[in-house]
Order: C-alpha cells, then sequence, then structure tokens
C-alpha cells in the first residue's frame, strides 16, 4: 500500500474577475498550504474491481463514495493516460480538511490520488504531466500536488511559486455544514450585479497578485500579511450564511491579527502573531458557540507526499 499525505489550503488573497463566456473567472489566487491534511492510501485490489473508495474522519458521512469523487477520478485518469485498461485499486481517504470548507479538501484528495496510483503503478509519471492531468480535474489540484505558496492565474490552475520567509500561525474556525463553491461565485456575480457594476469580464478588471501582499510573504511579516489578506468571494459567502460575520467577530475578538472567509467558505482563517497566541485563538473559538470546532497550525507546508509503504 502506498500512502499520501497532502495539505489543505487557505487562500491569502483571492481576486475574483469577471464572469466569462465559458461561466468561469479569472482569478489572482494566492494560495498558502496550512498544517491540516488529509491521507490517501491506495492498495490493489483484484482483476475487474475498477477504482474504489473508502473514507474515514469527522466529515466522513460527507465525502461521496462514487465517480464523483476526485480521488477516483484521478486515479481513473492517470489509469487511462498510460493505457491501462483495468486500474483495479482501492483508495482509502483518512479525512480531517473539512469538506465543502473553502479549503480546497476535495481537491486535495485527487492530488494524492494521483500521486499516490502513480507509485503504487510504478509509473514515475513526470511532475509536469501529473500538473496537466490534475488541472484537468479541477482549479486547485495543481496547487495541492506543489504546496508551499502560489500565484494561481487562470482558473487558479496556472501556478507560479512565491517566495515565502519563515512560519505563519494560523487558525481556521471549521462552520456546521458546507457551501457550495458554485453557489457561492454565484452571488457574488449577482452582489456585483445589485451594487450596479455589472459581473462580466468587461465590467470586473482582471485582478492581479497585491504587492504589498507578496512584500509580506517573503518578508515573513505576520502583521503586513494580515492587513493584505483579500477575499473577492467573502461578501457572498457572508451573504449566504449570515452567522460567519459572527465567527469573524469572535477570532478577532480573541486576539487574530488578521481574519477572513477561507476560499469560498464556510471555514474562517485567522491569521496570529504566533503560536502561542494561536493556540489561544482556537481555544476561545471552541467556546464561542460560533463553530463547530476550531484548529491550530502552521504554514506553508508541503505539498503531497509519499509516506513509507505499508506492508
Amino acid at each position: 500500500m502506498i500512502t499520501v499525505r497532502v495539505p489543505a489550503k487557505v487562500n491569502v488573497q483571492l481576486g475574483v474577475g469577471g464572469l466569462r463566456a465559458d461561466g468561469f473567472h479569472d482569478l489572482a489566487n494566492v494560495f498558502f498550504a496550512v498544517g491540516l491534511f488529509d491521507e490517501v492510501t491506495a492498495e490493489p485490489v483484484g482483476p475487474g474491481e475498477g477504482v474504489t473508495l473508502s473514507c474515514t474522519g469527522p466529515d466522513a458521512a460527507s465525502v461521496p463514495l462514487d465517480d464523483s469523487n476526485l480521488a477516483a477520478r484521478a486515479a481513473r485518469l492517470l489509469a487511462a493516460h498510460h493505457g491501462l485498461a483495468d486500474p483495479g485499486v482501492h483508495l482509502h481517504i483518512a479525512k480531517a480538511i473539512p469538506v465543502a470548507g473553502g479549503m480546497a479538501g476535495g481537491s486535495a484528495d485527487g492530488a494524492a490520488a494521483l500521486v499516490a496510483c502513480d507509485a503504487l503503478w510504478g509509473l514515475a509519471t513526470p511532475i509536469g504531466t501529473l500538473l496537466e492531468l490534475a488541472a484537468e480535474l479541477g482549479s486547485d489540484v495543481p496547487f495541492a500536488l506543489l504546496g508551499g505558496v502560489a500565484l494561481g492565474r487562470g482558473r487558479g490552475e496556472i501556478l507560479d511559486a512565491l517566495p515565502v520567509a519563515g512560519t505563519f500561525h494560523w487558525v481556521f474556525a471549521v462552520a456546521d455544514g458546507g457551501l457550495s463553491t458554485p453557489a457561492v461565485f454565484r452571488e457574488c456575480d449577482r452582489l456585483r450585479e445589485e451594487a450596479g457594476t455589472g459581473s462580466s469580464e468587461a465590467d470586473v478588471p482582471t485582478p492581479d497578485a497585491d504587492p504589498a501582499l507578496l512584500a509580506a510573504l517573503a518578508s515573513g511579516d505576520p502583521v503586513a500579511l494580515a492587513a493584505a489578506l483579500t477575499n473577492d468571494l467573502q461578501a457572498a459567502a457572508l451573504s449566504l450564511r449570515p452567522s460567519l460575520a459572527d465567527t469573524l467577530h469572535a477570532g478577532t475578538e480573541a486576539g487574530a491579527i488578521g481574519a477572513l472567509v477561507s476560499g469560498s467558505g464556510p471555514t474562517c482563517a485567522f491569521l496570529a502573531k504566533d503560536a502561542e497566541s494561536a493556540e489561544a485563538i482556537a481555544a476561545a473559538l471552541r467556546t464561542s458557540g460560533t463553530c463547530r470546532t476550531a484548529h491550530a497550525t502552521h504554514g506553508p507546508v508541503p505539498g503531497a507526499e509519499v509516506g513509507a509503504p505499508t506492508a
């Protein structure tokens, strides 16, 4: 068996352009990999069994175990690319990243499955090819392969690694239930129309990375990074889930130096000045009544990595 550990992400900047003719939006998406991990284990099964799935963890009941799961799609895509007619693999997902929480947990599992199956089948697929396959699976999947910090353009799948100094300390407040990413994007478009600014790519400038945010990452300055955190989807997430405003307030009151909705939500991310402060913020959030639970962690961390093979 091959086990791959893969991190969650937070978007320290999520700039959203106007709605394109193909239904997507151009993004300036600064991905930051953090120390909340899923593990995907690939194990061979008998001929004709195809790709099967199982899942454990706090949100396991919310994880689809059919062809809609990105891990299963990743295994089939890799097999097809290499001409393997019968992939014959069971994938077990040990889930710790929130489901539908704006932290790319499903995308992470897709990336982990690519790496795990590639190792299990001895394919030695070049990283460039794995990134191309990952982009076919979804906009956030390539970053989960790489980890660290990167600027994503296009739909988020065109990546450039960014320099970052030191370690940043984070707290993530996990909400009850999830938010649909397409629904949040639709709400973003609706709010822009309602505000009279228009929502098409002709109305909204193509976003770019914030120089102040890039400088904060490169210098390792948490206070400067906190001041530069932005998420163009936050208003839409708050519109669909107004209670998130209470979570953001609770984390800020507990000492967070920066706060934002993570990606499309509903997980809320808080930047802390140090590890001790992060633990205190997480403890306060757990007793605040504004979230299901909260985790203190750090980053950046590497992308999908193979662990020691299991006998």
